[in-house]
């Protein structure tokens, strides 16, 4: 009986705040003792999909689109099985691969890490302060939070203090952001901040995973795998891609949260529903609207360009393009172009190839993305072009950046602003220029600049900002 009551509390910790499929489960348990918790009700099986009048819903990842099933035979249950392709990723969810949920006796929570900690030893800006100090009080009070503030604001700092009194009364964190790319940056920043602390990393592929963990970073997709999990839930850039366009990754982040816990939203570009909330006075905020290092945000210049695209299909750069890069290039400085689609960027990077070796480009689906952004922040290569998976969380020291077809659905006033964001983060280089090339204007590029003009006002009129240059 010891033995499995030391491998019930095994699973116990295995499962608990998750709902897994029982595929996941065999992987670490053989099928005798999953069959004894369940006899002694210490796990339920939960359908994972279920049939309704007209379509099938996903207990998973909550999606109830019709089009995204998809009946096969099955050679396990011998019968037409049927799976939701909405969540594939994280596993097959299908009629006979149920979900299994913990609900036996309480599992106790890790212990809480040792003092000191939070052993970071910066300096917070005045407006930085007043955030930190309203999100900690968030935490003690469960207080639902937006922190509104500018690229380079320093959100991850702020986060810091809120964390720690988190753990200081036991609770679990979570903090959730569309992109691997940001957990990946986060995680030894975090490790760093919170020694004593244990810290998982999770997004698809990640090693760095540990049941037992204090803090979470994730990436939002892996919230399917949770359920009345976290005390307190940080949704860092709550309006990128995909968050906003997917409302069973809304409802994830929401399932993972406990009912009593306390929600904070992190970003430089609220939607209009999180802003509306504000205003009802339903979601208290905080806005910052300068940098950590007191320079203005630079502020996007635009510049027409013609039919860009039908250049690159000729084999030529686009003229204003080239011109505004091959300074760039002779003085070595770094450049990160954004371009609307990867056939146009790939074809880009051979026709500028000439003009120098050390360029790459990074798309979403690119295998080596990770490395070819270290390569960046290493100087081993100069120009970096990129699809918007790079607008959000990375970081480059004195880099110019461009937009090569800002007029492009694609790129929304958010992705806009946040692209913007990628120049002047670094103290030592504050500066940086941004240009927007663009075959017509837009009300994307013009609301992005109007936002970016407005946050600098805001941020002189409130005495934030060093002294300009004439």
């Amino acid at each position: 009986m010891r033995q499995i009551s030391t491998q019930s509390r095994e699973l116990g910790s295995v499962l608990s705040g998750k709902q897994l499929l029982k595929d996941e489960i065999l992987q670490q348990f053989p099928s005798n003792e999953l069959h004894y918790y369940l006899q002694k009700n210490f796990i339920e099986l939960v359908p994972s999909i279920v049939k309704k009048k007209y379509t099938y819903s996903c207990n998973r990842c909550f999606n109830d689109q019709s089009y995204l099933f998809y009946e096969h035979p099955c050679t396990r249950c011998e019968k037409l099985c049927v799976y939701c392709r909405n969540c594939i990723n994280m596993g097959k969810a299908s009629t006979c691969n149920p979900i299994v949920k913990w609900i036996g006796p309480p599992v106790m929570p890790p212990e809480s890490p040792s003092e000191p900690i939070l052993q970071w030893n910066g300096t917070l800006s005045k407006p930085q302060e007043k955030a930190s100090h309203l999100l900690a009080r968030s935490v003690k009070t469960k207080t639902s939070t937006l922190v509104h503030a500018v690229c380079g604001a320093g959100k991850t700092e702020i986060l810091f203090q809120a964390v720690e009194a988190a753990l200081e009364t036991g609770k679990r964190i979570c903090i959730a952001t569309p992109r691997r790319d940001v957990v990946q940056e986060l995680f030894p920043r975090f490790q760093k901040a919170f020694p004593t602390t244990t810290i998982q990393a999770l997004f698809g592929g990640s090693e760095h995973r540990n049941d037992g963990a204090h803090v979470t970073i994730s990436t939002t997709h892996q919230l399917y795998r949770y359920q009345d999990a976290f005390d307190v839930m940080v949704i860092d850039e709550v309006d990128a891609f995909p968050n906003t366009a997917d409302l069973t990754l809304q409802r994830a982040a929401k399932n993972a949260q406990k009912p009593d816990g306390t929600l904070i939203f992190l970003t430089a570009t609220p939607t209009q529903p999180i802003l509306s909330q504000v205003k009802k006075g339903t979601l208290q905020s905080v806005k910052i609207p300068a940098r950590y290092h007191g320079c203005a945000v630079p502020e996007p210049k635009t510049k027409w360009i013609g039919d860009w695209k039908k250049a690159i299909e000729k084999n030529k750069v686009p003229y204003s393009l080239l011109q505004w890069l091959k300074p760039r290039i002779l003085a070595k400085k770094p450049v990160l172009l954004f371009l609307p689609d990867i056939p146009s960027m790939l074809k880009l990077e051979k026709l500028l190839t000439p003009y120098t070796p050390k360029i790459k480009s990074v798309h979403a689906k690119d295998p080596d993305r990770g490395k070819k952004v270290e390569e960046m922040r290493k100087k081993e290569i100069n120009l970096l072009l990129t699809t918007t998976i790079l607008e959000r969380g990375v970081t480059f020291s004195n880099v110019d950046v461009a937009v090569l077809g800002a007029e492009k659905t694609i790129f929304t006033e958010s992705a806009l602003v946040q692209i913007a964001g990628r120049a002047g983060r670094d103290r030592n280089f504050p500066e940086g220029d941004v240009t927007f090339f663009h075959h017509g204007h837009t009300e994307a590029i013009l609301k992005a600049q109007r936002h970016i003009q407005q946050m600098n006002r805001e941020a002189r009129k409130a005495g934030l900002l060093k002294a300009e240059k004439a």
